[in-house]
Formats: C-alpha cells, sequence, structure tokens
C-alpha cells in the first residue's frame, strides 16, 4: 500500500519502517537488477508502478496475469486452478522449497511467517517426504552398525 492510501498499513500488518531482508538466488538478483537498470522505482521505492507512476490497480495485475499464464503454460494446465491468482506464486513457491528439503525454519523466515502458521497451511502440499525421511533415518542408523 502506498502512504496516501486510507487504509496504509506494512506487510501483513507490520511497522511500516521495519525491514524483513530476504535472501534470494543469483538469478533472481540479475533479473531484479536488469529491471531496476531498464526501469527504476517509483519516488516511493516500489518496482512496479502504472503508466502515471502510481499503484498499479488489482485489475490490472489479475488481466496481466491472465494473459502470462496462457502464454506460459500449456492449455491443461491453464484450465487448471494452478497459480490462477499472482498469490498463487507465492503457495507454489514455498510448497517447492519445503518438497526440495528446505528445512521449515528456513522458509517460514523468508516467508515472513511462524513456522506453525506454515507447516499448517502448507503440510498437505508436501509430497513423498515420508520415504525421503525414511531413507535420511536408515543412512544414520548404518552409521551406527
Amino acid at each position: 500500500m502506498c502512504p496516501d492510501c486510507e487504509d496504509f498499513s506494512g506487510l501483513k500488518n507490520r511497522p511500516v519502517e521495519e525491514v524483513w531482508p530476504v535472501p534470494i538466488p543469483p538469478q533472481l538478483v540479475a533479473i531484479l537488477r536488469d529491471h531496476l537498470d531498464t526501469f527504476g522505482t517509483a519516488k516511493d521505492g516500489r518496482l512496479f508502478t502504472n503508466e502515471r507512476g502510481g499503484v498499479v490497480g488489482s485489475s490490472t495485475y489479475y488481466r496481466v496475469w491472465q494473459e502470462a499464464r496462457a502464454l506460459a503454460l500449456p492449455p491443461a494446465v491453464v484450465a487448471s486452478s494452478l497459480a490462477a491468482r499472482p498469490y498463487g506464486l507465492r503457495h507454489s513457491a514455498l510448497s517447492t522449497w519445503l518438497n526440495s528439503g528446505v528445512d521449515a525454519t528456513e522458509v517460514a523466515e523468508r516467508a515472513g511467517n511462524s513456522v506453525e502458521v506454515l507447516l499448517s497451511r502448507y503440510t498437505k502440499c508436501i509430497d513423498s517426504r515420508q520415504e525421503i525421511a525414511n531413507r535420511k533415518i536408515e543412512e544414520l542408523l548404518r552409521e551406527y552398525e
């Protein structure tokens, strides 16, 4: 939200001045730097603005998102509910990180959630974790044989 908006609040209702560092992979750093070199930022530091330098409306985000999905995904996926809205990227990223074995504490920190909130929301998204856990436990036990 912008300071001029009536319902201004910080991210997840945190104080506006609170800083939330999030480590990101080098590939994303390169994309963001290229975007900044090309477009700069708004006066208030936002990365994306409308043509007048203001806040991009939610209907614009939604329309562009739908166009991007149609270009980037196979027709069967576009017809599904997968990433039906931009916020779906967050769910996809967090689920992917958890599925790849990233520690839940680290995922929660990057997401700005508590581990409790993260696991209550995403536990059902974790696939094949039992098989991986069993393999790790077996490997550990073999060390003690």
